[in-house]
């Protein structure tokens, strides 16, 4: 199967690279510019480092701090309405995954009517035809997980009905500068990280194999299981920030062509339902996922545990090479503390009643095994009890 790659936006990398925001943005002629971020980037002093920056390349600013987790369509609306109302021409997004994509969607409001539902990717009603030109949109990441950086998409909560959607939305530019990652709690480092091991893990196991995934996939798993042990014990370990920001921005161009599957369709309506941060949804049946698709992947899932630890037995067989992405999962899960699902859904039959309503919304079509509903119940039931020991060796 020929693999095709969507080459991403351009990404100016390394530490200090924010200092040139101002400067990135007078070449694209924006001389005022909406600045989207949420508090915590606000009480970590980031945004006003960022501010600085624009401020001294004489770039007049207007600040949207309103961003939520699982951005809401309304906040959205929101922002875009404040950058028309404000004559802003061009956004910058300072923040984890929330305020990029937050970002996105109020670019595409700058020169479009609203609401943000009108531009959500649904594959059976495509966007509105005819959209006008964006403005310029740079985006600056400071948590190692999303990616939004490295892609065009960015995930909406739909409030009426309960789902996240897809917008796009084209970057002009992504600034990422590793030096804003220093000082993350450890809790936000474990859980972002869990993401991009995510996308990663589901690029290399993918219905659609794709060369270029693969290789971005593996270097993603490796630097992350490497790496996030140490950012999460000193969050000031630069070395380990940078390679968690490389990992998380490698591992969204690996599903560029291979897409996620079972862990983030199931992590988007868990999220939506019970108000699960995004990374700690799709990392909840991660391992599970894992081994649950080796009968079908076996040697897909084998690079995933090599990724992340010594090389299996050339003999192993498929239940044992799943077995040992799964438990590798599980001991990195362990050593950063991730919490469990039952920690956020205290009610088993109340998470198993949202089967219906998850495999309503999500099609798996990117699984390389078929997902039935009673599959779903399994692994969500086999996530909800936790870390179980196998007898089943590599």
């Amino acid at each position: 199967m020929p693999s095709v790659f969507s080459s991403p936006n351009p990404i100016l990398f390394g530490r200090g690279a924010a200092a040139v925001v101002g400067d990135k943005l007078r070449e694209f002629g924006c001389s005022r510019v909406l600045v989207v971020y949420d508090k915590g980037v606000e009480a970590a002093g980031v945004a006003a480092t960022i501010l600085g920056h624009l401020h001294a390349a004489h770039i007049q600013t207007v600040c949207f701090d309103g961003v939520l987790p699982d951005p809401p369509d309304t906040t959205v609306d929101q922002a875009g309405a404040l950058g028309v109302a404000e004559g802003v021409d061009g956004i910058v997004g300072v923040g984890g995954g929330s305020s990029l994509d937050t970002a996105k969607g109020a670019c595409l409001l700058l020169t479009n009517p609203g609401p943000i539902g009108r531009y959500y990717a649904r594959p059976d009603a495509p966007p509105p035809a005819g959209l006008q030109p964006l403005k310029p949109i740079v985006v600056i990441p400071t948590t190692s997980g999303t990616g939004s950086e490295a892609t065009p998409g960015g995930v909406i909560t739909d409030t009426q009905n309960h789902r996240k959607q897809i917008i796009i939305c084209p970057v002009s530019l992504a600034i990422v500068d590793p030096e804003l990652t220093v000082g993350l709690p450890s809790a936000i480092t474990a859980a972002t990280a869990f993401d991009a091991l995510c996308h990663a893990a589901e690029a290399l196991t993918s219905a659609a194999p794709n060369a270029f995934g693969r290789v971005l996939g593996k270097e993603a798993i490796t630097l992350i299981s490497r790496a996030l042990p140490l950012a999460y014990d000193d969050g000031g370990d630069i070395e380990a920030r940078e390679q968690l920001q490389l990992a998380a921005t490698l591992a969204a161009m690996s599903i560029l062509g291979p897409f996620c599957h079972i862990p983030h369709e199931l992590g988007q309506p868990l999220g939506s339902l019970f108000g699960i941060p995004h990374g700690l949804a799709c990392a909840a049946t991660l391992a599970e996922s894992m081994r649950f698709v080796a009968p079908g992947v076996p040697e897909q899932v084998r690079l995933v545990a090599e990724c992340m630890g010594p090389a299996l037995s050339p003999g192993a067989t498929a239940d044992q090479v799943g077995q040992a992405a799964y438990g590798r999962i599980y001991d990195l899960r362990e050593r950063v503390e991730l919490p469990s699902l039952a920690s956020f859904v205290p009610d088993k039959q109340q998470l198993l009643a949202a089967v219906p309503h998850i495999c309503q919304v999500s099609p798996f079509v990117f699984s390389p095994v078929a997902v039935r509903p009673s599959d779903v119940t399994t692994i969500l039931e086999q996530a909800y009890a936790g870390r179980v020991e196998s007898a089943v060796a590599p």
